[in-house]
């Protein structure tokens, strides 16, 4: 089925996202481009193809992947430097597309239905840094929650995803195989990226490595384990533990600690 016109990846909210998600990605790279050697990349989810432009104009050797033909169509219209490939990131063939230097997946993981094994995918196809982007569920657990979607061009492509909490999709990455995790400082200039008194933050930005990264850009990700035993009837189930919950908010980059901070003094 063809993309409705105009095409919804087109939406000014689109607009506003990508150049948020596209400027810190880029001061990004260009800082770790050089130390890490960084030449190929791969554009997981690429949509219509603008972060594989972006790449591209930062000097990769780019190819872009989306899991609907249309996308990858329309893709190679507006970037005609860059190849593009139909594949699904759950489908394990997507790793027959080789290793990258980078793997940029934004947008992505929250519309699968298997999340986990498409990070062993991503995690397959990446030699040294990942960066991810995804809209992530409330709360400070790892957990997940299964939700319907809308039957849209910029869904999934089952219409059912697993959305992670943050803690969630860090300790996805851990588990997957990377051995570093790191928050970004400072996330995207966007709404989605900001808690406010009234509006929680919906998305985050991660990236992932083979090794360590020195970056005044990046701060470290602990993976949080959770002393929990379902199977156990006798054995409480955690309820936001105070241990956890202070961690979590330690590892949170200032700005958004004193946004925190005024609304939960608001409130009161």
């Amino acid at each position: 089925m063809p993309l409705s016109a105009p095409r919804i990846f087109d939406q000014q909210h689109y607009a506003l996202l990508n150049q948020a998600r596209g400027d810190v990605a880029a001061r990004l790279l260009n800082e770790l481009k050089g130390p890490l050697d960084l030449r190929s990349a791969v554009d997981v989810g690429c949509g219509l193809g603008h972060f594989s432009g972006l790449l591209q104009s930062l000097g990769f050797d780019v190819i872009g992947v989306d899991g609907r033909l249309e996308n990858v169509e329309e893709a190679a219209l507006r970037n005609s430097k860059v190849p593009f490939r139909t594949a699904n990131v759950e489908d394990p063939g997507v790793c027959s597309l080789g290793t990258f230097d980078l793997t940029l997946c934004f947008g992505l993981l929250y519309h699968l239905e298997n999340p986990l094994l498409a990070i062993r995918h991503l995690h397959a196809l990446t030699k040294s840094l990942l960066l991810a982007e995804s809209v992530i569920h409330q709360g400070d657990e790892p957990s997940m929650v299964l939700l319907d979607e809308a039957v849209s061009d910029d869904q999934g492509l089952e219409h059912i995803a697993f959305y992670p909490t943050e803690t969630c999709l860090i300790k996805m990455l851990y588990r997957a195989g990377f051995t570093h995790v790191y928050r970004f400082v400072e996330q995207p200039g966007h709404s989605d990226f900001t808690a406010t008194r009234e509006m929680r933050r919906v998305r985050t930005m991660l990236a992932a490595s083979q090794q360590p990264i020195n970056s005044t850009m990046l701060v470290a990700a602990d993976d949080v384990r959770v002393n929990m035993q379902p199977w156990n009837a006798r054995s409480e189930v955690p309820r936001g533990s105070a241990g956890p919950r202070l961690k979590s908010f330690a590892q949170r980059p200032l700005s958004e600690k004193i946004r925190l901070i005024k609304r939960i003094i608001g409130a009161r």
